[in-house]
């Protein structure tokens, strides 16, 4: 009874209906975007594609990890507002991407430096998101969704999945660049393959790139015709995330009439639960009521959460109760991630912890955690609300390997180097999986002389007391004045490489403080892997082998058409005409 009058209660308070005891129904879906299953495993390929974000390191999984309950088991460290470290404001959060301009040169972040950027907020669950009417700690992403490019609304209500999948592919934080927006996203996504740098495909992706699609077929299946719009990707996106329920829990089984679904122990913790009035936030049976409460976590200066979104006083402080289900899988607790485990959750709510008064909500008086319901409680969290499916990411929550799970392809400094003006060695930046064909391969450099020249050499042989033997050099840059930063991108050209080759690049920087007047970074090791569709062919506008498109291969062109030779039927007509020059200008002014 005292669980129904939660329920009841919480309906009134936030404006949400009410579930049966142990009964989920179906996910709710706005009729503007229906479930399709053309469109739910569009969306999933979404959600796992690491080529959504700019440098092709995150996808909407890197930080929703199904076996984690949802959320990011990768933690690192945010000084908080005050920009200080290791105080009390700090946060534990998410790792994104390094700071870049508009054309994808570095940036040095004012906090973070040339390291990656850490969202200010821990990442909430994908899992059975579905049921909440609003989306983030703070709310932000409510149910009327409109389109990003036009400001029309597309979903007027129950589209917070939708609102919600808008905001990381344009974070400069998270996955893109300052200044991107949804009409580059949109366009990168109808150049790349999907999933080409993920393997082990599940069996519905498998299934659906089995035919080698691209991107506008499968936006062709899923809509009808095949617009790649930022619209289309929420609506793709929220489509697949509608279908990752979690319901098949011991407690689920419990309710539903088996008494030993649970163990002893969990249906002490479950009684436990209630009596220490855990539930009337925690509302089952998704055990959350989707409301927003300040547990006095934190001062509300710190954060405002809901407060920064609707601007009301009374809500400064308010975050988003999260759903319990699974809570035993997470990495760290609450929007701050300073909670590591549940004990300490617990230990919060019983007082141990301090807590902070400033518009704490009444409600915190009533609930009551004397250690020896801790210990029950903490086990039917972890095991009494854990679905196995979730655990074990077996089907709905199934996911291919991302390239940020592959170690073997991932580029790795070896040290090394010479230091030079100032004793401080240059260090390398790589920071994008060295996938073969790529073309604007990212490499940085810091800590080196300002306003010099530094030039990328590569090679193919290990480094000898930190130092490489280039074969050649693949560009050069000049250091920015005082900070003696600096990007260069190139070609990862099929020419060139090949698969499994292992490439050694290093920076020569002139500096006339260092030993012999050169200056060098630390030795990055590259492992050059192929996408999953196969190796890509060598560009036909390298026409002098040397893996880059240029003048050179333009004057040898001109030279072989001049001449007439075979080489020079460029769109192998069996001539040598007029044809293959435009042809090749074509394909030259394209870079490939």
């Amino acid at each position: 009874m005292r669980g129904a009058l939660a329920m009841m209660s919480a309906a009134m308070v936030f404006g949400w209906t009410p579930l049966a005891m142990g009964d989920l129904p179906p996910a709710p879906a706005p009729p503007q975007n229906p479930i399709t299953e053309s469109k739910r495993v569009l969306g999933k390929i979404l959600f796992f594609e690491e080529q959504l974000s700019a440098t092709n390191t995150m996808s909407c999984a890197t930080c929703h990890v199904s076996g984690r309950a949802g959320t990011d088991p990768r933690t690192a460290g945010h000084p908080g507002p005050d920009g200080i470290p290791q105080n009390g404001d700090d946060r534990v959060a998410s790792p994104g991407v390094i700071l870049s301009d508009g054309v994808m040169n570095l940036l040095r972040d004012a906090t973070f430096g040339l390291r990656p950027q850490v969202t200010d907020r821990t990442a909430n669950s994908m899992i059975n998101a579905a049921y909440a009417p609003q989306l983030f700690w703070d709310g932000r992403a409510g149910g009327e969704f409109r389109d990003p490019l036009t400001g029309s609304v597309v979903i007027p209500a129950g589209g917070a999945l939708e609102s919600q999948s808008m905001a990381p592919p344009v974070s400069a934080v998270e996955m893109g660049h300052e200044g991107i927006n949804w009409v580059a996203v949109a366009a990168k996504l109808g150049s790349v393959k999907p999933l080409n740098l993920a393997t082990n495909y599940t069996q519905d992706i498998s299934q659906a790139l089995g035919d080698s699609p691209d991107y506008p077929e499968l936006f062709r299946r899923a809509f009808g015709d095949n617009a790649i719009t930022p619209a289309r990707i929420a609506m793709a996106i929220a489509t697949y995330e509608r279908t990752l329920i979690s319901d098949q829990t011991p407690w689920d089984a419990f309710i539903a009439g088996n008494v030993n679904a649970m163990t002893q122990q969990q249906r002490d913790g479950w009684q436990a639960f209630q009596a220490s009035r855990c539930n009337q936030c925690h509302v089952p049976p998704l055990f959350t009521g989707n409301g927003f409460r300040n547990i006095g976590l934190r001062p509300p200066a710190e954060d405002m959460g809901l407060a920064g979104v609707t601007g009301n006083p009374a809500d400064r402080g308010k975050f988003k109760v999260p759903g319990l289900r699974n809570v035993g899988l997470k990495a760290s607790y609450m929007h701050t991630g300073r909670l590591p485990d549940l004990r300490e959750v617990l230990r919060f709510y019983a007082g141990a912890l301090p807590q902070f008064p400033d518009n704490q909500d009444p409600l915190m008086d009533q609930v009551n955690v004397p250690p020896q319901a801790a210990v029950v409680i903490e086990e039917f969290l972890r095991n009494g609300l854990l679905d196995a499916r979730v655990r074990d990411q077996v089907f709905p929550f199934d996911k291919p390997t991302l390239a940020s799970e592959r170690p073997q392809h991932r580029t790795t400094s070896l040290g090394g180097g010479t230091a030079g003006s100032g004793g401080l060695v240059p260090r390398l930046i790589a920071d994008q999986p060295p996938m073969l064909g790529t073309r604007e391969f990212r490499v940085g450099v810091d800590a080196s002389a300002g306003s010099a020249r530094a030039r990328l050499g590569y090679a193919t042989t290990p480094p000898a007391q930190g130092r490489i033997t280039p074969i050649g050099f693949v560009g050069e840059i000049t250091t920015s004045a005082g900070t003696g930063m600096g990007t260069f991108q190139w070609e990862l050209s099929p020419a060139l490489f090949t698969s499994g080759q292992i490439v050694y690049l290093q920076w020569f920087i002139d500096d006339a403080g260092a030993q012999g007047g050169t200056a060098r970074s630390d030795v990055a090791r590259v492992p050059i892997f192929c996408g999953t569709w196969g190796c890509p062919e060598a560009c036909p506008t390298d026409v002098d082998g040397s893996g880059f498109v240029d003048s050179e291969d333009f004057g040898v062109f001109i030279a072989r058409f001049e001449a007439g030779t075979n080489d020079a039927d460029f769109d192998r007509s069996g001539f040598v005409d007029l044809d293959d020059f435009d042809a090749f200008v074509r394909a030259f002014e394209d870079g490939c």
